[in-house]
């Protein structure tokens, strides 16, 4: 029995049978696990319908290849580049430190840093807000706690509440319905950088719900067209009426024709036949536009520029590489800020975060071309009479390859070599 189906009875609470709050559903939106819970009072406000008609979830919007493709894009670059615990000072990786494995590794028992990651920024980007769950052991070296692992817990099951001492702590509800309330240092918490309360993120699902329903309806009603519609070429003309027979030899022949391996196959026309083709008219040059709209206003708060949605664009060739570092920039460079300092925030004591560092390479995805690195590379050792401002080891930093030992040169040798007769004289 649904939530709203008990409002509307008149018999007495009493004679209510019992219903399992955890089961209860309105509509697609979501589940809701008690009558406290703020979404239910939420979706009985606006009744999670946009103005095209169609309820936009989660779920739903993910259907939508444009929020896909962006949610994706985000995630993943998340997800492969590295991210380091490292030493302040030194800039060292800390591998001796049991974080840097959870990070860089293995965060929990199935799951790899790189799926741990996907799946909280995938979360971050849809519900505005990623928790997990820090487990804690005690390390007998360092006679500290440190954390063992990360559990990732279902956005939809936690809701966080400021206490009084200003404080944050979650309220989860486990799968059978019971309640436990966590520590604000029992949760590592990725939200989105904005928010309306300072404690939970906006999600970009929700604040472009309008712009995806369209899109969703959009889509809809071409399959409806494809599904139910009749798409007639044109119409074959005659002076006077066609004789039963010639009507019906005309008729199986078309219907000879049916299916896309016969299309264009033409036909013997008699007593008069005249073709007249149907021409395409504005109603479908106006969807054509009216999609690549929607997949531009989808993706326009993702931060995803139009050619990495594989929208037909001039920008390709020589400038792909700007556009990528554009992406970086301004698109996961927030994202970037937001994991490292929740990292030191929930994972890191108040002495550790003064000595460690979480840091993503996103060096990689920042370089040029071959070419321009190499150009680069070698104007920064001293190339070209320019004043060198890093050195061979920084350069083998810089494109993350192992320390080497630098070679001496041989002109350089050749001048601090001592010569056979100053040897002998010495």
């Amino acid at each position: 029995m649904r939530l709203l189906d008990l409002f509307h009875r008149a018999e007495p609470a009493a004679a209510l049978p019992a219903v399992d709050m955890q089961s209860v559903q309105i509509g697609q939106v979501s589940a809701f696990y008690d009558l406290d819970d703020p979404r239910l009072l939420e979706f009985m406000r606006s009744g999670g319908m946009t103005e095209s008609g169609v309820t936009v979830s989660v779920k739903t919007a993910l259907k939508n290849p444009t929020v896909l493709r962006c949610v994706s894009l985000v995630s993943f670059a998340i997800g492969y580049l590295p991210l380091h615990l490292r030493v302040k000072a030194t800039k060292e990786k800390a591998t001796d430190h049991p974080l840097f494995r959870l990070l860089h590794r293995k965060p929990n028992p199935w799951q790899t840093s790189f799926e741990f990651r996907v799946l909280m920024q995938q979360r971050a980007l849809t519900h505005g807000s990623a928790y997990a769950r820090i487990v804690w052991t005690r390390d007998v070296v360092r006679r500290q706690r440190v954390p063992q692992a990360m559990i990732p817990l279902d956005p939809e099951r936690v809701a966080p509440r400021q206490r009084s001492d200003w404080q944050i702590e979650y309220v989860w509800t486990r799968p059978d319905g019971t309640q436990t309330v966590l520590a604000p240092d029992e949760v590592f918490h990725l939200r989105y950088g904005m928010s309306v309360d300072g404690i939970t993120g906006l999600s970009l699902v929700k604040q472009s719900a309008e712009a995806i329903g369209l899109a969703i309806q959009t889509d809809k009603a071409a399959a409806r067209l494809f599904r139910n519609g009749m798409i007639v070429g044109g119409v074959l003309a005659v002076k006077d009426k066609l004789s039963p027979e010639a009507y019906e030899r005309l008729k199986a022949q078309m219907d000879e024709r049916e299916g896309a391996d016969r299309a264009h196959k033409w036909i013997v026309a008699e007593q008069g036949l005249e073709a007249k083709p149907f021409t395409a008219n504005g109603r479908d040059s106006q969807r054509i536009e009216t999609s690549k709209h929607q997949i531009e206003e989808i993706a326009r708060p993702f931060g995803v520029p139009r050619p990495l949605l594989g929208v037909d664009d001039t920008s390709w060739g020589s400038g792909i590489d700007v556009l990528g570092q554009f992406f970086v920039r301004y698109g996961l460079n927030p994202w970037f800020t937001a994991w490292e300092q929740a990292i030191e925030r929930s994972l890191l004591t108040d002495d550790e975060v003064d000595e460690y560092e979480a840091k993503f390479n996103e060096g990689a995805l920042l370089r040029g071309s071959m070419k321009d690195q190499a150009d680069f590379f070698s104007k920064a050792l001293g190339a070209g009479g320019h004043q060198p401002w890093m050195d061979y080891e920084e350069v083998r930093e810089t494109m993350d390859l192992p320390e080497r030992e630098v070679a001496p040169n041989p002109m350089t040798s050749a001048k601090s070599a001592p010569t056979q007769e100053n040897s002998d004289a010495v």
